[in-house]
């Protein structure tokens, strides 16, 4: 009877007390019914009509609760159905890679801490930072506020990830996941488009994880778990950008690096004008013709700077109508002030008063916001 009490009520504890009384009642109806024998004679007495019928309907009752919850225990149980991404960060991730327009954006160091230093390049260009890109240690948490006042200020955060000192193909396996799934629920929560790009230039030579030190084969399997991990926690707003370095470098052929159609938004390139001889079609163009082989995914110029050479206004213009030939996304201007030459020059533009208005005017006429 207990049991048959239990299994129609259940065991949660907001329904003890009426348990208790379902048994208690059904219990002393049942006895009412049973004749008793006192000092060798049964109990007499007219027999007790009400409670033989409230008796009656309490078995009838529970006896037919019980069959049903037998029956609904026997049914299947309903699939688990993940959480669908919401229209709003799927529709925004789509219209955030398919701009009408050119995107300008840039890295200024400090960004993370104060939005000022973003601010002073669309003071001093006249152009929205529409990108604004920052590196992300590992185990660093997702740059909520840089993130918040990127937006604020109509542009995209660009998180770049750099895996150092971990082993990629632990992180395949699962080692870092924990991290991983923070940094996702915290994108996923922020809800606009967020560029997310994971351990770049992997074509070169000077990280742990690129050419020479890493398989490709290690590289993409890492890759694939980063996107599986943020999409299992819905990061549906997250950009994929794919970054290699320029091809000025020896490596491994890019397409051995490529995680696959299914696993990248965009392809960022890398690549600057160290001396006055590059050219956009030195700097970028055998590295578009390469990735035209094996993807047509829209590239953006991830990094880019000019450094303080005689040709860099013809280099700079050189750069919008490159863009808007080759039908890139646009390029993220590496803003700072590096002084180990040749691949670390001064890269800023307010430096160069120059250099600056014809920023302003070539940015103007490509449509740049």
């Amino acid at each position: 009877m207990k049991q048959l009490v239990t299994d129609v009520l259940g065991t949660s504890p907001e329904w003890e007390f009426v348990r208790m009384i379902v048994l208690i009642f059904a219990v002393g109806s049942i006895i009412r019914l049973i004749p008793l024998r006192l000092n060798g004679q049964k109990r007499r007495g007219k027999p007790d009509f009400f409670a033989m019928f409230v008796g009656v309907m309490t078995l009838a009752v529970l006896a037919g609760v019980g069959i049903y919850a037998v029956h609904q225990q026997s049914l299947p149980s309903a699939p688990v159905v993940a959480k669908k991404p919401t229209a709003v960060s799927v529709r925004a991730a789509k219209v955030a890679a398919d701009p009408t327009k050119p995107y300008v954006g840039v890295f200024e160091p400090g960004s993370t801490a104060s939005y000022n230093v973003v601010r002073s390049f669309t003071s001093e260009t006249g152009q929205k930072a529409q990108i604004s890109l920052y590196y992300s240690g590992w185990n660093d948490p997702f740059q909520i506020n840089m993130a918040n006042w990127a937006y604020q200020g109509g542009g995209m955060p660009f998180a770049q990830m750099l895996p150092y000192n971990i082993s990629l193909s632990s992180l395949a396996s699962g080692k870092y996941d924990a991290y991983l799934r923070s940094f996702a629920i915290a994108v996923s929560e922020y809800q606009h488009p967020v560029l997310v790009g994971f351990a770049p230039e992997m074509n070169g030579t000077w990280y742990d994880w690129g050419s020479g030190h890493l398989a490709p084969s290690v590289y993409v399997a890492a890759w694939r778990h980063v996107v599986d991990v943020f999409r299992a926690e819905d990061a549906t707003n997250a950009i994929w950008v794919w970054t290699v370095n320029s091809l000025n470098e020896t490596g491994a052929p890019l397409k051995e690096w490529w995680p696959g159609s299914s696993y990248v938004t965009w392809v960022g390139i890398d690549g600057y004008y160290y001396k006055d001889t590059d050219t956009f079609n030195s700097v970028f163009g055998t590295t578009i013709k390469e990735i035209s082989t094996f993807t047509n995914k829209r590239v953006l110029i991830s990094e880019t700077g000019i450094g303080p050479n005689s040709a860099r206004i013809s280099q700079l213009n050189g750069l919008f109508a490159g863009i808007q030939e080759d039908h890139l996304l646009g390029f993220v201007w590496f803003d700072q002030a590096q002084y180990n030459p040749p691949y670390h020059q001064d890269w800023r533009l307010a430096d160069d008063r120059s250099l600056l208005a014809v920023f302003r005017t070539d940015a103007a006429s490509a449509g740049g916001k």
